[in-house]
């Protein structure tokens, strides 16, 4: 019996359902899913085992223009899952049109199988749909085009059969019982910055990002100390809430989601510290897990700067 193993980069805008497609094929909460767009800032990977074949998906960045050292990063993961994929899944739907030149471009001339996922159909009419599909295949003639629902589980078999079909011959990378590539403390720290998407307003989730300092594991009790940077003295106020209420609900929230996910209890331990304009400060968006400096694309466009808007 023939082995397959290859990489699948899932590429697409904001809010398209990336996330959630990933999560729906590998049968694990891997990345993070909230309403509001740009959730997921790293390349996640996610890792499906079968007898006969090995996916190793990779959920990435939505793609946007940059305005920050951060989100030139951040499309850095983007253009490089172009470069290192057996199979691209360009993931839209029907209301959003996808017309980034950059993109398109290599999409165009990438010699690497391409299938576009068009998701959310159970949001349209059978005739919208049908008419989606001729688009796409008049833009990428080669291309299979497949219309799905992430969140309900429609089609999905299908575009499971389709990838394997396209993967190659070969071993697996990773052992079968592994589900990605990212350590427990990446997804605790996934785990409170989704907390603060889901409790907070528009400018916190931003403007925020979370490390784990600290990870003790005990026999009874994991004990895990973790710090949220923010850009401003105002964005830790509203962080904190009047008499430490607001950093309270997020501890107690975050602790059931990362003890349902450690299978363990575990006492967390939230500090907030301010580090002004952190999404231009190389060091730390390194020690955030970012690549920076010549690590990042040279293709992606320069970083843009609003007046005003640091």
């Amino acid at each position: 019996m023939e082995h397959k193993a290859g990489f699948v980069s899932i590429i697409g805008y904001p809010n398209v359902g990336k996330s959630t497609l990933m999560n729906a094929l590998v049968g694990e909460r891997l990345s993070i899913i909230t309403p509001k767009a740009q959730t997921t800032r790293h390349r996640i990977m996610g890792i499906l085992s079968g007898e006969d074949f090995q996916i190793v998906y990779s959920d990435t960045p939505g793609i946007i223009k940059p305005h920050y050292l951060l989100h030139r990063s951040m499309m850095s993961a983007v253009l490089a899952s172009l470069s290192d994929a057996d199979v691209i899944l360009l993931v839209t739907e029907i209301d959003t049109p996808f017309d980034n030149e950059q993109i398109m471009e290599k999409l165009l001339v990438n010699d690497i199988p391409l299938t576009v996922v068009i998701n959310k159909v159970d949001l349209s009419s059978e005739k919208i749909v049908k008419q989606a599909i001729e688009v796409w295949k008049m833009r990428f003639p080669s291309a299979e085009i497949i219309p799905v629902s992430a969140l309900h589980k429609f089609n999905l078999g299908k575009l499971l059969d389709l990838i394997i079909d396209r993967l190659p011959e070969g071993p697996e990378y990773y052992p079968k019982d592994e589900l990605s590539d990212r350590s427990e403390r990446f997804f605790v720290s996934e785990i409170i910055r989704e907390k603060i998407f889901l409790l907070f307003g528009e400018e916190i989730p931003y403007s925020c990002e979370v490390i784990v300092d600290a990870f003790k594991e005990e026999e009874n009790l994991d004990r895990i100390e973790a710090t949220i940077y923010v850009s401003r003295e105002s964005q830790k106020a509203i962080l904190l809430g009047k008499q430490g209420s607001a950093i309270k609900k997020l501890g107690s929230e975050a602790r059931k989601e990362i003890e349902t996910f450690l299978e363990k209890h575990i006492f967390l331990g939230l500090t907030i510290k301010v580090e002004k304009n952190w999404r231009e400060n190389e060091r730390l968006l390194k020690r955030f897990g970012y690549m920076t400096g010549e690590e990042c694309c040279t293709s992606v466009p320069p970083v843009i700067v609003q007046p005003g808007s640091l």
